[in-house]
C-alpha cells in the first residue's frame, strides 16, 4: 500500500490533457500543526485558519512571478482578524485576533460579523494589487470562487476540507480552473467539477496524490507535476521587531521601559517568539536606523 504521509505538506499541480482544465491539490499536516502550536484558538477559529491556509497555498500556486499573497478576513464580530500569508515558494504563516467569545458551532459569518475578505498580491517586481471581496456566500471557498469569476472571468472550483485525521489536525483542498487562454470548454469544466465534488474526507486526507487523482479521474488523462514542499515560516527577526519598536515616540518607549523593569518584550503574533530590548539595545537600534 502506498504511504500517503509522503504527500503531507505538499502541493501538486496537474493538467487534464484532453480538457484544457488545470488543477491543484494540497494537504497541510505539519505546516498546519506548526502554525497552531503557539496558540490556543477555539476549534472554529483553528478550522477557519486551516481553510485560509489551504486557500492561500492554492492561490500562490497560480502566481506567475516571485512574490506573496495575503488572505485576510476582518470584521466586527468576535473574530476581529484572521490573516494568512503565503509566498510563491510555499512558505506560509497565519494569525488570528479575537475580541469576543467563539464557540465550536459558529459559522464564518457569525465569527466575522459585518466584514470583508481582502486579497493582497505583492510581487517582488511590479505593483501591488488588492481585491476586496464581499462575504456574501456561506463559505470561504465559495467567496473565492466568486472572486475568480468576477475578477478574472475564470470558472473555478475551490474545495476545502479541515478536520482531524489519525488524531491530528489536517487541512486539505483542491482547486480546479479552466485554462485562462480561452481554450477550455465550460462543459468539460463542469464535468470535472462534478467528479471533484465527490471526494471524501478520508480520501483527501488519507490518499497519496496519485491514488487520489486516480480515484476521482480514472477515465481521464491527467498529467501530474512534481510537488512543492509547503512549510510554516514566520520570518520574524530581532531587526523587524526592533524596527516596529522604533515606530513609537521616545517618551512612549521610556514609559514602557519604566513599567516593565527596564526591558520591553516584543512577542511575534505568528510564532510566539519573544524579543527583548533594554535601553542600551534600543539606543543601538536608533544609531543603526
Amino acid at each position: 500500500m502506498t504511504d500517503y504521509s509522503r504527500d503531507n505538506d505538499k502541493l501538486y499541480r496537474y493538467l487534464f490533457q484532453d480538457r484544457a482544465v488545470r488543477g491543484e491539490w494540497v494537504r497541510l499536516n505539519q505546516a498546519f500543526n506548526d502554525t497552531l502550536n503557539t496558540h490556543e484558538y477555539p476549534a472554529a477559529v483553528r478550522n477557519l485558519l486551516g481553510e485560509m491556509m489551504v486557500a492561500t497555498s492554492l492561490l500562490t500556486a497560480t502566481l506567475k512571478f516571485e512574490g506573496h499573497i495575503t488572505v485576510q478576513l476582518q470584521g466586527d464580530g468576535p473574530l476581529k482578524l484572521a490573516l494568512v500569508n503565503g509566498t510563491d515558494s510555499q512558505q506560509i504563516r497565519a494569525l488570528a485576533r479575537l475580541q469576543g467569545d467563539i464557540n465550536d458551532e459558529m459559522t464564518l459569518h457569525q465569527m466575522i460579523g459585518n466584514g470583508v475578505l481582502v486579497i493582497t498580491i505583492t510581487p517582488q517586481q511590479g505593483e501591488r494589487y488588492q481585491g476586496i471581496i464581499a462575504l456574501d456566500k456561506p463559505t470561504l471557498g465559495e467567496c473565492l470562487e466568486q472572486y475568480f469569476q468576477r475578477s478574472e472571468q475564470l470558472q473555478t472550483q475551490l474545495l476545502i476540507r479541515c478536520g482531524k485525521f489519525e488524531g491530528k489536525p489536517v487541512a486539505a483542498g483542491m482547486l480546479l480552473q479552466i485554462m485562462p487562454d480561452g481554450s477550455g470548454s465550460p462543459q468539460d469544466f463542469e464535468h470535472l467539477a462534478t467528479l471533484t465534488a465527490t471526494v471524501k474526507d478520508e480520501e483527501i486526507f488519507g490518499l497519496s496524490a496519485e491514488e487520489l487523482l486516480y480515484r476521482l479521474y480514472h477515465e481521464e488523462s491527467v498529467e501530474l507535476f512534481s510537488p512543492q514542499q509547503v512549510a510554516f515560516h514566520c520570518g520574524c527577526s530581532p531587526q523587524r521587531s526592533g524596527a516596529a519598536l522604533l515606530l513609537l515616540e521616545d517618551n512612549e518607549i521610556d514609559e514602557i521601559l519604566a513599567e516593565h523593569n527596564g526591558s520591553i518584550d516584543m512577542q511575534c503574533e505568528c510564532c510566539g517568539t519573544h524579543y527583548f530590548f533594554n535601553k542600551e539595545a534600543i539606543a543601538k537600534l536608533k544609531q543603526a536606523s
